[in-house]
C-alpha cells in the first residue's frame, strides 16, 4: 500500500473548489440555508482520528520498547500487543478520510469563495459564511488528522529499523 500523495489531495481540493464555486454562483438563490452544524461531523471525525493516531502511536512505542527489552515504568500496565490487521485497517481508514476531507475542503472552500464577498449585500450570506468557515476548518482538520494517522501506521517508523528476528 502506498501513502497518500499530498499533490493528489491538493489537486482534488482545488478542482472541487472551482466546481463548487461555479455551482453555488449559479444556484445560490435556490439553495436552502446552510446551518452552522452541517459540517460538524467532519470535525468529530477529525477528533476521533487524531485521538486514534495518538493512542496507536503510544501503543506502538510501548510495544517497540518491550521488544527492545526495556521494562515498563512503574505504574504502567503491561504492554498490549497491537494487531497488524488493526494497523492495516486504520491505514485504509486514514487514506479514505484524507480523500473525503479533501473533497469537503474543496466544496466548502468553493461555497466560502462565493458567500464571503456577498456578506454586505446578502442577508443569508452572513450565516452561510460562518457555515463555510466551519466546514473549511473541519475538513482541513480531517485531512491533517488522517495524514497523521497514516504516518503513525507506518511500521517501522522512518529512521528506525526493526531488530533482528522481528518482522514489521
Amino acid at each position: 500500500m502506498s501513502p497518500v500523495r499530498r499533490r493528489d489531495l491538493v489537486v482534488l481540493a482545488l478542482g472541487l473548489t472551482a466546481a463548487a464555486w461555479l455551482l453555488v454562483r449559479s444556484w445560490y438563490g435556490s439553495l436552502p440555508a446552510l446551518d452552522w452544524w452541517l459540517p460538524t461531523p467532519l470535525a468529530v471525525l477529525a477528533a476521533a482520528e487524531a485521538w486514534g493516531a495518538r493512542t496507536l502511536r503510544a501503543r506502538l512505542a510501548a510495544e517497540r520498547a518491550a521488544r527492545a527489552g526495556r521494562a515498563p515504568r512503574s505504574g504502567e500496565a503491561a504492554v498490549r500487543r497491537v494487531e497488524p490487521l488493526l494497523v492495516a485497517r486504520l491505514a485504509v481508514l486514514a487514506q479514505a478520510s484524507a480523500y473525503v476531507g479533501a473533497v469537503f475542503l474543496g466544496v466548502w472552500a468553493g461555497v466560502l469563495l462565493h458567500v464571503a464577498p456577498a456578506v454586505d449585500r446578502l442577508q443569508a450570506a452572513r450565516g452561510d459564511t460562518v457555515t463555510a468557515v466551519v466546514g473549511v476548518l473541519g475538513a482541513a482538520a480531517l485531512v491533517a488528522a488522517a495524514l497523521w494517522l497514516e504516518s503513525v501506521c507506518r511500521i517501522p517508523p522512518e529512521g528506525e529499523k526493526p531488530s533482528e528476528g522481528v518482522s514489521a
